[in-house]
């Protein structure tokens, strides 16, 4: 049968109740038992040991008077603990256990013989106790007369039967009450275990069908606190991972749409132009040339695209290797300088650069180092109109070096700034597509400069030029090889 954890509980602590009572009245009356056998023997023993009532036995046993006998017993029937409801002497004759005297007359004047008074009969003190047994006797020969007499002490062990029922009721009475109180204590013990649990259970379930609104309160130090709190941690932390896969999902979706907008665009181009040039030979030579050209761009164009996929797909698996070494960031940074000087100055820029005294070699992967530097200042040429100003700059601040190049350019609205680094965001896309970008040049050098423990810094705005700044550890990152 299906019971739920309240009843399971309350029934449990009602079980160990009953049978912390039965218990307790097993070993009570076991124990009332092994006293008063304990009692009678060493009571007996006690008084027997008596120099002075051996020697009167003796004598009146020499003097072969029953009576005698059991006069002398009587003088001691307050320490044997005569009594003639549950205890009595009786003198039986040394030959055959016949009774001759005692405290009380037996039934038909016979006492039944004992396995003690077999013993006592030949010639051996009987006082064997048998716990079972429903009497305790006691059985000692004494020489005299004739045929000697037996001294046979019984208790029927009414006593013994009296207070156990007494206990026993006492046991009964008090496991009434105790269910009572039991019960009332386990009701309260059980809602007040099985409430959290509860709870729980039905916060579990809002969870399970997406809802994470609900917190379960319960500041408690025991087991059920530790509970509540890491199921609150377990819930929050599946929360944001949903947020998170949903975001990632999104991304994914944005993503495939991006590359597919940005490969569509040059495919379309070299499509048409591949046409015209296969459907009309007696096109000009000059208009030939032009189509080839365009053609020969959009595919210089759709291969930096597919490249620049193929470098975050490694970021994105971990597998994108790096060769970290020394080398002086202050020649790489005048080298991207000169490299780029000519296309700065065909667009009638002012393009400066200046280095700060005492720049340190580095660790880290030259190449990619220059990568960054590269697309930093390629940017800036591209998004600042004809005549502007681009000044690069270099130094070292604690243990970083830094290169920031800072333009006059279009700008960044205040709110996209951060979107610079995401694949695919171009600040002017169509003049970003007239010069061969990919939107996804920032994200690989935010990519690379991670790698190397660095960060990159962007402040800009719109209509006023931009300020691109990285930083790089001079002993590069931690884990580098």
């Amino acid at each position: 049968m299906n019971r739920s954890l309240y009843t399971k509980l309350v029934l449990i602590i009602l079980f160990l109740i009953v049978a912390l009572m039965l218990v307790a009245g097993v070993f009570l009356t076991r124990g009332v038992r092994s006293f008063y056998l304990n009692d009678f023997y060493d009571s007996m023993a006690e008084v027997f040991s008596d120099q002075g009532l051996a020697e009167d036995l003796r004598s009146a046993a020499e003097e072969g008077d029953a009576e005698y006998l059991s006069d002398i017993l009587a003088v001691y029937a307050g320490r044997l603990g005569i009594d003639s409801g549950t205890r009595n002497y009786h003198i039986l004759s040394g030959a055959d256990g016949e009774w001759l005297a005692g405290s009380v007359t037996p039934e038909n004047g016979l006492v039944e013989i004992t396995p003690n008074i077999v013993t006592a009969l030949s010639g051996e003190s009987g006082s064997a106790s048998d716990p079972n047994a429903e009497y305790m006797d006691l059985a000692l020969p004494v020489d005299g007369g004739d045929e000697g007499y037996i001294i046979y002490i019984i208790d029927n062990r009414e006593t013994i039967r009296s207070l156990n029922e007494a206990l026993l009721r006492i046991i009964a009475e008090a496991l009434a009450v105790g269910l009572v109180i039991s019960v009332f204590l386990s009701l309260l013990l059980a809602k007040t275990m099985i409430a959290p649990i509860q709870e729980l259970t039905h916060a579990a379930e809002k969870v399970a069908s997406g809802d994470f609104t609900d917190k379960v309160a319960n500041d408690s130090k025991d087991e059920i606190g530790v509970l509540t709190r890491t199921f609150n941690n377990m819930a929050g932390q599946l929360e944001n991972t949903l947020d998170d896969l949903k975001r990632s999902e999104q991304m994914r979706r944005e993503f495939v749409a991006n590359v597919s907008h940005e490969l569509r665009t040059p495919i379309t181009g070299v499509k048409s132009y591949a046409e015209t040039l296969a459907h009309d030979p007696d096109i000009p030579a000059e208009t030939r040339e032009r189509f080839l050209n365009v053609i020969l761009n959009e595919s210089d164009r759709m291969t930096k695209i597919v490249q620049d996929l193929l470098t975050l797909s490694r970021f994105d698996a971990g597998s994108f290797t790096f060769s970290f070494d020394e080398f002086s960031f202050e020649t790489s940074v005048r080298d991207v300088y000169n490299a780029v000087r000519m296309e700065a100055l065909a667009h009638r820029h002012e393009f400066t650069l200046e280095c700060e005294s005492g720049i340190p070699r580095i660790r880290g992967d030259k190449a990619r180092v220059e990568q960054v530097l590269m697309n930093m200042v390629s940017n800036a040429i591209k998004y600042t109109k004809d005549g502007g100003r681009i000044a690069m700059k270099a130094g070292v601040r604690g243990g970083e070096v830094w290169c920031s190049v800072k333009d006059n350019g279009i700008g960044i609205p205040k709110e996209d700034v951060q979107k610079v680094f995401d694949r695919f965001y171009r600040v002017d896309k169509a003049r970003s597509r007239e010069s061969g970008g990919t939107g996804l040049g920032l994200s690989i050098a935010q990519e690379i400069v991670v790698r190397h423990g660095g960060r990159i810094d962007l402040k800009s705005r719109l209509g006023h030029g931009s300020t691109i700044t990285v930083w790089l550890p001079v002993e590069g990152p931690k884990d580098a090889q």
